[in-house]
């Protein structure tokens, strides 16, 4: 289906699939709402939408062939969306995007070398309450959005037949997107594959109470793109159970590319039953902080291989950061000790992470499982006392 300079539509219950001979030039999408020299348009809701089946090229950029998509073309009138609900609906076996955006406006000081003469970002933007399985690139894509909103989504099998890096949910050369309540499964290969991204011109972008297990590229990417500039990012209060990346220089969290600034990882509680993956890597200038994590590696140990970035009391077990002068190291006494799901790092009695953590202004009054974080906080996720 094909939308183009249109507004005020909304789109419920349908079955979209746009399969043809399988390709590596052709794009196509199940929907796809373009806006071409369009000025603004407004009021968009996808509901309850069924896309499956779509055999689009690999190719990413400017445009791509996906499930979902919001695009906008042109250069001769800024242009934008304003008002785009994406909820309650599935996607599955599409290439190479499941739910995505994208624009032709998006150079400004963050983003000099970006495309047209402006950046005109989406405004409005909801995705929520959707499912995603079996895509060959990216599961959930935003690209050139201010204050959008991407929660309670699960994303199962991402990254499956593309030969570029993609990620599970992920921003471009946006700001102030919250992610929350979402869960990322199923990330396959070793290109990105990372369940969340703090990729090229993102700022105060914030993701929370996130769920990330499984994945062959590991839970959290930090890639600031060169030239570009990433300040100002949280991720806080989320779980990874069993991630990895076992090729170098990625690990369960990757700080690689150009550096970020200010950027803030605290309260999460990473577990990883993998040996030969790192808890931590880096490769280059990094930016950010690790405050307040719970770090458990798998039974023959797991590294964090970063040298660059600052640690501050976190509990390190079966692994170790020497650079952390205020490192617990002790069992944290998780409920498990083989998690495999979010109630099995939950901290028992006696925890030494229980009341350990230093505190952090930043207006959240419960954790995960919606707890009230005391003061002091825990360490990692679990904020029960």
């Amino acid at each position: 289906m094909f939308l183009l300079d249109v507004e005020g539509w909304e789109l419920r219950n349908l079955d979209i699939s746009n399969t043809g001979a399988h390709t590596t030039t052709d794009r196509r999408a199940g929907l796809l709402v373009r806006l071409t020299d369009h000025g603004v348009g407004t009021h968009y809701v996808v509901d309850g939408v069924d896309v499956h089946d779509v055999n689009g090229a690999d190719f990413k950029d400017p445009d791509p062939s996906g499930g979902i998509l919001f695009s906008v073309t042109g250069s001769a009138v800024p242009t934008r969306f304003d008002g785009v609900r994406i909820e309650d609906s599935t996607v599955r076996h599409t290439d190479r995007t499941g739910i995505g955006t994208s624009s032709s406006w998006g150079r400004r000081a963050e983003h000099p070398n970006g495309p047209g003469t402006s950046w005109e970002a989406i405004t409005g933007l909801r995705i929520q309450r959707n499912k995603v399985y079996d895509v060959g690139g990216d599961g959930i894509v935003v690209q050139t959005a201010k204050d959008a909103l991407v929660e309670h989504n699960y994303v199962d099998g991402f990254n499956m037949r593309s030969a570029g890096y993609n990620a599970g949910i992920w921003a471009w050369n946006s700001d102030d997107v919250l992610y929350q309540y979402n869960e990322v499964t199923g990330g396959h290969g070793t290109l990105d594959s990372m369940a969340y991204d703090i990729d090229g011109g993102n700022n105060h972008n914030v993701y929370q109470y996130n769920y990330s297990h499984d994945n062959e590229g590991g839970f959290l990417l930090i890639c600031n793109g060169a030239g570009m500039t990433t300040d100002g990012n949280r991720v806080r209060h989320n779980i990874s159970i069993n991630d990895r990346n076992t090729m170098s220089p990625y690990g369960v969290v990757s700080v690689v590319c150009a550096a970020t600034t200010d950027t803030l990882v605290y309260g999460n509680t990473i577990v990883t039953d993998e040996a030969n993956t790192a808890l931590v890597s880096d490769n280059g200038p990094t930016g950010v902080t690790f405050r307040n994590n719970i770090f458990v590696g798998a039974s023959g140990g797991s590294p964090i291989n970063d040298t660059r970035s600052v640690y501050e009391n976190n509990l390190y077990w079966r692994t170790a950061q020497p650079r952390d002068t205020s490192a617990l190291t002790a069992d944290p006494l998780l409920a498990s000790a083989s998690p495999t799901a979010p109630r099995d790092v939950r901290l028992r009695a006696g925890s030494p992470a229980l009341g350990t953590g230093v505190p952090v202004s930043d207006g959240l009054t419960r954790d995960y499982f919606g707890n009230r974080i005391p003061t002091p906080p825990n360490l990692g996720a679990d904020q029960a006392r």
